[in-house]
């Protein structure tokens, strides 16, 4: 193979429109623009979302919704997870490996739902009271 022997795949690339070259190419005379209107003259432009000077619908649309970018990478897990899970310790990291958690989550918060049915110690998460209430009844503690 020699670099002026290379060519695009068969049919990857189609030959441009050359309009303006009488009625037998279906392009001529006006050339594929219709008639008339903004859009048939050179240098008919209007920006994206112009509505003919109506208020554009982005405009008449109330804004809402809003995304913390405190929240974004927090977490919240519940106690009835932790029992699925085989580790003593959980920590960030173990949530992480265990697929609990994504792999973005700088925080997690640990819920009181369900029940835990052994003795976790559970380090560098934030725990709700109720959830911290339930560790220690079951026998865990909270670092």
């Amino acid at each position: 193979m020699k670099l002026n022997s290379i060519q695009p795949a068969e049919g990857s690339r189609s030959e441009r429109k050359r309009v303006g070259r009488g009625i037998g190419s279906g392009l001529g005379k006006t050339g594929g623009r219709g008639h008339k209107g903004q859009k048939s003259r050179s240098g008919g432009y209007h920006k994206v979302g112009f509505e003919g000077g109506q208020m554009p619908l982005q405009r008449r649309v109330p804004k809402v919704g809003f995304r913390s970018a405190v929240n974004r990478h927090t977490a919240e897990l519940r106690l009835y997870q932790i029992n699925a899970m085989d580790a003593d310790v959980i920590d960030l990291e173990t949530l992480k490996k265990a697929g609990l958690v994504g792999g973005a989550t700088r925080k997690v918060r640990l819920v009181n739902t369900g029940s835990l049915e052994r003795a976790v110690t559970v380090r560098g998460i934030h725990v709700t009271a109720g959830a911290a209430k339930a560790i220690e009844a079951a026998g865990g503690k909270v670092e």
